[in-house]
């Protein structure tokens, strides 16, 4: 197969724990596809090996992620604002940690303007594809994670998500549960809609379970304008998953 028939796929977010993930997934399938990741530091670029296919980018800055996405067919976003723990924090003094984002580092510039920015800049180069990896919890506006740091993300992430799903661009959305460092491929998943798996036992899922759905999710035509809650049952219940196009059928939900 020519390069020209391959297509090219970003990675945004590919330093964080999952967006690596993803990025080695994809170099690891070069017959299929030609990877790009895109970091905000040198440090991180060094982190995941450093390769030509490695930009670094603000997502908070426009212009900044422009190069990485020149000439990309898919784009896979998996950036997030991270919450920080406070220092101090002991716990056998009880009660719990409190929380903080950097400055500049909320989620409302991280998931809401900085996915935006990608989303934007995505359509203006002609992307056919994003996969948008986002978080279980958004149809609850108290729910706990909402209130770490006062940040909102959940909000937030809902709100970028739905600029997605407008934006006329095919899409999947991915609303994780909770994300475990785990070994992956050897779970069944389960796929939802409007946060029903979180009043179950089976509201986690390994990040590298999440990172291959939005690697199968580039070629299977039934993800596409799709959003879904995913988990999995626990290990050595069930059947691990391997055909992803069925598991794609199984959703019918547009948002």
């Amino acid at each position: 197969m020519s390069d020209f028939s391959k297509p090219t796929v970003l990675v945004t977010g590919a330093g964080g724990r999952t967006g690596k993930i993803a990025y080695k997934k994809l170099k690891e399938r070069s017959e299929q596809y030609t990877a790009r990741g895109l970091v905000r530091t040198p440090e991180s670029k060094e982190k995941i090996g450093g390769a030509d296919d490695v930009y670094v980018g603000d997502i908070r800055n426009s212009e900044s992620i422009v190069p990485a996405i020149q000439g990309i067919d898919s784009l896979i976003i998996l950036t997030s604002a991270v919450p920080k723990m406070k220092p101090g924090f002991d716990p056998a003094q009880g009660g719990r940690p409190e929380f903080y984002y950097e400055d500049g580092a909320f989620p409302e510039e991280v998931d809401w303007i900085g996915q935006k920015n990608q989303i934007d800049a995505a359509k203006a180069a002609g992307v056919k594809h994003i996969v948008l990896v986002g978080s279980m919890g958004g149809m609850n506006p108290n729910h706990p994670l909402n209130s770490l740091g006062n940040g909102n993300i959940l909000i937030w992430k809902r709100k970028a998500e739905q600029y997605l799903a407008d934006s006329g661009i095919p899409y999947t959305i991915i609303r994780a549960g909770g994300l475990q460092d785990k070994e992956g491929g050897i779970r069944e998943l389960l796929v939802g809609k409007d946060d029903e798996l979180l009043q179950t036992e089976t509201r986690s899922i390994t990040r590298a379970d999440v990172a291959e759905v939005c690697v199968q999710a580039l070629n299977i035509e039934e993800a596409k304008f799709k959003a879904f809650d995913l988990a999995s049952k626990p290990e050595g219940t069930g059947t691990p998953t391997t055909d992803f196009k069925a598991l794609f059928s199984q959703i019918t939900t547009r948002f």
